[in-house]
């Protein structure tokens, strides 16, 4: 078995300044205003646009990103409707095959200790959690090895089974997104994923998402 730490790579978009420019480009269609453009108006014209409400303009940009995270916190990640996801699949991949290392991965929860740093002898919530996700591995690769498919035997696998999920949003929606998941009352798993990314945002593309969200722990 293996533990790791979630995270997310930014595959496309967020290109600063370049984004702006080209919402400010589509925005000004609708007063027929072009010729108020100039090399370094996009800024204030997009932080009118903000504070007017008129956010649809926003949806003529998008970002993909790529998360890793576990099954739990991706379940909460695709109640976002306004977007498109490609996940890896308990159905077709083999977590018993050698490309896998023959082990299922498991996502590392925020409060989990390892041996070394909660001590012998001393299970408490890591100790439990680290022998419930061996179990869970045994009854999986036991499965595969009596003849079941790698979709019949997922039924044994954790939430905490690490996953890959690839998202892909306009503007709007990852304002939307950001909003609710680095909230205080979001999920801790969920808020170490969203919190930093937000960070990575607003240091990509000015203005755009400065006024939504959190970015502290």
């Amino acid at each position: 078995m293996k533990i790791v730490q979630p995270g997310f790579m930014i595959e496309s978009g967020l290109n600063g300044m370049a984004d702006l420019q080209h919402i400010e480009r589509c925005g000004r269609t609708c007063y027929k205003s072009e010729d108020k453009i100039t090399d370094d108006s996009a800024v204030a014209f997009v932080r009118k646009i903000i504070a007017s409400g008129h956010h649809s303009v926003l949806e003529h940009v998008s970002a993909t990103v790529r998360i890793v995270c576990d099954r739990g916190v991706s379940h909460e990640i695709v109640r976002h409707r306004l977007a498109a996801y490609s996940q890896e699949s308990t159905r077709y991949c083999n977590y018993g095959a050698g490309k896998f290392g023959g082990e299922i991965t498991v996502i590392s929860p925020p409060w989990y200790l390892d041996e070394a740093e909660s001590g012998p002898g001393e299970p408490g919530p890591s100790g439990i959690w680290a022998a419930a996700m061996r179990g869970a591995e045994r009854a999986y690769l036991d499965m595969l090895a009596s003849g079941a498919s790698p979709q019949d035997a997922r039924s044994v696998l954790p939430n905490s089974l690490k996953t890959e999920i690839v998202m892909t949003c306009n503007a709007r929606e990852w304002r939307h997104f950001f909003t609710l998941r680095t909230a205080k009352a979001a999920h801790p798993q969920m808020r170490q994923i969203a919190c930093p990314m937000l960070a990575e945002f607003r240091k990509r593309v000015p203005v755009l998402f400065d006024d939504v969200g959190l970015t502290e722990p």
